[in-house]
């Protein structure tokens, strides 16, 4: 009479996860942000954790949690199996027929860079349907369903920031110390652009930097500029556009050059869409055109 002995019983997947995250990034509440839940929720699924165990995986902490000796020498193993998780399941998608293309990126990209592009990268891949998601935050593409991103980032490419504005504000405008009198626009990222553009371009300009409105989205901000609201510290990647039609000018030739482009990266899955890095090919030659010249009143 053979025996089997039951199989060790694993804690709740959730917990698991919930345990895993939380160490990784150091944190519940980027562990929150990154399972899509509350950080009560995390911290809940923790402690459901540390019961099964018969011990706490957390040292408490007035200053906040800091993971145990052995909590930390677990957790290399527990990364490595979600990640294999996440390559499973991505190798499952792959099974699927003609399943669209999934792109991750920056609000801002897929609105004003990627969205006027997909006509022709859709015209060269003939049959081809893309997905895009916008985000703030880069996806992990060992865990994710993503098969590119577009964020901005250390890259090969170059962009230059300068000020943008309506052909009717911009006869206002002979040098930079005139826009002391006019409305500065800002993207609340980029909060600082137009202080690091008037020490590069104007540093005697005596003009306050800070003031103006920002906005969340940098398409709004560049809606307020094409209204002629004032005047927006422009980014070349996602202006031009309107430059090139000119329904935005740029009032000063000083473009200056940004630490950070437009970076895209490429799912190294198993699962990742066959044709993935033929559009990353398409979308960097793309990406590698120089911007149409701006327009100068």
């Amino acid at each position: 009479m053979s025996v089997r002995p039951p199989r060790p019983r694993l804690p709740a997947l959730n917990a698991l996860r919930a345990f895993e995250a939380a160490a990784r990034l150091e944190s519940f509440a980027k562990a929150a942000d990154e399972l899509g839940v509350t950080p009560g929720a995390v911290t809940q699924q923790v402690r459901q954790f540390e019961a099964w165990l018969g011990f706490p995986v957390f040292r408490r902490l007035p200053q906040g949690v800091v993971l145990t000796d052995a909590a930390r020498e677990a957790l290399p193993r527990l990364t490595r199996g979600f990640d294999m998780l996440g390559q499973g399941v991505q190798a499952l998608r792959e099974a699927r027929p003609s399943r669209p293309l999934a792109i991750a990126a920056l609000p801002c990209i897929a609105q004003l860079w990627l969205s006027p592009r997909l006509p022709a990268l859709q015209q060269a891949f003939a049959g081809l349907q893309v997905s895009v998601a916008a985000m703030e935050e880069v996806p992990d593409l060992r865990r994710e369903p993503y098969d590119l991103t577009l964020f901005y980032g250390p890259s090969s490419g170059t962009d230059a920031i300068l000020p943008v504005c309506a052909p009717a504000l911009a006869t206002r405008l002979a040098t930079p110390a005139d826009l002391e009198r006019e409305t500065l626009l800002h993207d609340a990222v980029w909060r600082h652009d137009w202080a690091r553009w008037l020490s590069f371009a104007a540093p005697d300009a005596g003009i306050d930097a800070a003031r103006g409105p920002a906005f969340s989205l940098y398409s709004l901000a560049l809606d307020a500029a094409l209204a002629g609201a004032g005047v927006l510290m422009g980014r070349l990647s996602l202006i031009g556009p309107p430059l090139e039609t000119g329904r935005l000018v740029a009032p000063f030739p000083h473009a200056m050059p940004t630490p950070d482009a437009l970076a895209i990266a490429c799912s190294s899955s198993s699962g990742a869409h066959r044709e993935r890095q033929a559009v990353l090919d398409w979308l960097s030659a793309a990406q590698m055109q120089p911007p149409q010249s701006p327009s100068r009143i």
